[in-house]
């Protein structure tokens, strides 16, 4: 049976009580004069429903039979109270023929009277349904939110758009209004997309509407205009960088300003502006202009162009701004840090330093990140590595060929993309192609010769191999061939080029990982991908491709190459450590880089801003 059926007949039952004037023995007295109007109530179902009425009837009983208990309630608006009064018999409210300023209003009466459970219930309801208007009166808002402890939506949706989409704020009608405390939290948050020159000319605009008195050209100031805009401003100004405006953009925008500035300052900006080409920065001279622990300004530059498709002889420079958002050092690399700082933010550069090499992995994901899960289609994402992060050049650049598959959002993961492709999960991650152009880290399956290492350097052989046919056991990679004469190998042997196919039957394609897949039912040879989000779910290679068709499609898959009893089989006799990652592990390979896998050292993301 539903508990619940009968609720509805209960409602009406009890809002007939409120209509009816017979058994009433409270009167409310709601509004100031001259507006205000009196309620008939019952003490009981007020005194269980609302702890304020409680206390304040425990206060007021009646001195007799005959007179009816009156309180006052001054603050609230009579047409708010009969909202609020039909909730407190019935249990609900109908808002829909309420504004949102209005329901603001029941919401701070809800508050008043102490009905939490409403309280919370319209803050949810005004957030999900009045966003837009949200923005435009943030104002209203902000304040609202913050004169009452216990509107904590209010105050995290008011504190996730200062942190999130400032320029919400800015642009809203009511920005001239806005508290100047307010304003220094907007400019002192480093996630603003806005470059610093619209961060001054929203100053300047603050200020002017602060004191409408003042003429809208400073040329007209007189010197008493310019303390009086000073005085507005003087708590404002030390939070500009205004070390990131152009020569040209100091010159035309601030200079006119000058007599607001403190001295100390004008004369330092002065001296150094002037001795700038007039579309150089200051920062322009600095040997790295970017806030980054593990790429320098030139890799921003590479992969500026990469974001506006530009071929990377391109001579364009500085064409975006590379503002850090977060960094996992510092902010933590859980994916809830992640998607507390990013989400809802667009263009946004991922960057990660894999632990134990110097190799750097990254992404574009030009949409928002969210913390729902599933896929999000784009066309122009693209993910990239940098075998050794101090060389620009040995680089791969990997753009999406499947879009809708471009990014992957859950609350679980971070920054990720693709199927598989770039995968971020705390303080590791994973790499295998999939949606995307080419495997950005690690040796393929069809170049790796995995278990067969190179008698020269020792290390596991990858591209060509080279079998000696003289001899029973001797290889070489591409790379030692040429130099076979200089190891005492007798140079009358022949080598033959050995296909993958033939070289290892340690090569993931032929191992049985006695597994079976949940989609055609057989045992699942090559790759394993096994569901993230179901406890036992597993596809094999070729029903991967299908997963769309035959699993949930927003549950993300792990790639595995190597079943655990085949890893247990590498020895690590010759090669304790793995000649890719560098990393302790069991055989030439390590089980993680045979997997795509790899561990995080560091990684930051940056919001990417066209100047």
């Amino acid at each position: 049976m539903d508990d619940d059926k009968f609720l509805p007949k209960l409602s009406q039952n009890l809002l007939k009580i409120l209509d009816d004037d017979e058994y009433h023995d409270i009167t409310i007295e709601v509004g100031n004069d001259p507006y205000v109007k009196i309620f008939r109530a019952h003490m009981v179902i007020l005194n269980y429903r609302s702890t304020y009425l409680q206390r304040i009837l425990s206060t007021n009983k009646k001195k007799n039979e005959e007179t009816l208990v009156h309180i006052k309630l001054p603050n609230i608006l009579p047409e708010i109270f009969q909202i609020i009064l039909r909730y407190i018999y019935g249990g609900r409210i109908s808002l829909d023929e309420c504004d949102t300023l209005s329901i603001i209003k029941v919401l701070v009466a809800a508050s008043e009277l102490n009905l939490q459970e409403l309280v919370s219930y319209l803050q949810f309801y005004i957030i999900k349904n009045n966003e837009n208007w949200m923005e435009q009166n943030f104002n209203l808002v902000y304040q609202t939110s913050f004169e009452n402890d216990s509107f904590l939506e209010f105050q995290k949706y008011c504190t996730d758009l200062i942190s999130k989409k400032p320029d919400k704020i800015l642009n809203s009608i009511s920005f001239s209004s806005i508290p100047k405390k307010l304003l220094i939290s907007i400019i002192r948050n480093n996630n603003h997309q806005m470059s610093e020159i619209q961060v001054w000319k929203y100053v300047l605009k603050w200020g002017l509407a602060q004191n409408p008195e003042l003429p809208p050209d400073p040329a007209t100031f007189s010197k008493e205009d310019f303390n009086v805009l000073k005085n507005t401003l003087q708590h404002i100004v030390p939070f500009i960088n205004f070390k990131d405006l152009t020569s040209r953009e100091f010159s035309d925008e601030v200079l006119p300003y000058k007599k607001i500035l403190p001295k100390e300052l004008y004369k330092d900006l002065l001296k150094k502006f002037l001795n700038l080409h007039p579309d150089s920065k200051l920062t322009d001279n600095l040997k790295n202009s970017i806030d980054s622990k593990i790429i320098t300004f030139q890799h921003a530059e590479l992969i500026s162009k990469w974001i506006e498709k530009f071929d990377i002889t391109h001579k364009s420079t500085s064409l975006y701004e590379f503002k850090l958002i977060l960094r996992g050092s510092r902010d933590g690399f859980t994916p809830d840090k992640f998607h507390e700082i990013c989400d809802n933010r667009s263009c946004t550069i991922t960057i990660i330093k894999a632990k134990g090499n110097n190799q750097i992995l990254g992404g574009y994901n030009p949409i928002e990140w969210k913390s729902e899960r599933g896929y999000v289609a784009t066309k122009d994402s693209f993910i990239f590595s940098f075998e050794n992060g101090d060389d620009i050049n040995n680089h791969v650049l990997s753009r999406v060929i499947n879009k809708n598959y471009a990014i992957f959002n859950d609350h679980t993961y971070g920054p990720s993309f693709g199927d598989a492709d770039l995968i971020l999960r705390g303080d590791s991650g994973h790499c295998i192609k999939h949606s995307y152009e080419k495997r950005i880290r690690g040796a393929l399956e069809s170049t790796l010769h995995c278990g067969i290492y190179c008698d020269c350097c020792y290390y596991t052989i990858r591209g060509e191999r080279w079998k000696c046919t003289s001899c029973a056991n001797y290889d070489l990679c591409q790379v030692c061939k040429p130099k076979s004469h200089i190891h005492n190998h007798p140079a009358n042997h022949k080598f033959q080029l050995i296909p993958h196919s033939e070289s290892s039957h340690y090569a993931p394609q032929f191992f049985e990982h006695y597994v079976r897949c949940d989609s055609c039912n057989k045992t699942i040879r090559g790759m394993r991908w096994k569901c993230t989000f179901c406890e036992k779910y597993n596809l094999c290679q070729d029903c991967k491709f299908k997963s769309s068709n035959i699993h949930d499609n927003n549950h993300a898959f792990l790639p595995i190459a190597y079943p655990e009893h085949i890893l247990l089989l590498f020895s690590a006799e010759n090669v304790p450590t793995c000649d890719y990652c560098k990393l302790t592990c069991t055989g030439y390979i390590c089980a993680k880089c045979a997997n795509g896998e790899f561990l995080v050292e560091e990684y930051e993301l940056f919001q990417v801003i066209k100047k």
